[in-house]
């Protein structure tokens, strides 16, 4: 049984949501979806973009 990623990379946030790097990028830059880095790599937990997708479903109701 395989288990969902605790983070996400950027890519996978991406692909998720059907969205271009700079998108992505951007949505980190202005604190609508959550990332940490570590070292050089940028992760999106995942609890960060089921909450970042949520509140965009809240906001378009």
């Amino acid at each position: 049984m395989s288990t969902a990623p605790e983070a996400l990379t950027v890519p996978e946030v991406m692909a998720a949501l059907r969205l271009s790097r700079s998108k992505v990028y951007d949505l980190i830059r202005s604190n609508q979806l959550r990332s940490i880095t570590i070292g050089r790599a940028r992760r999106i937990p995942a609890d960060a973009l089921r909450q970042y997708f949520d509140t965009q479903m809240e906001e378009a109701a």
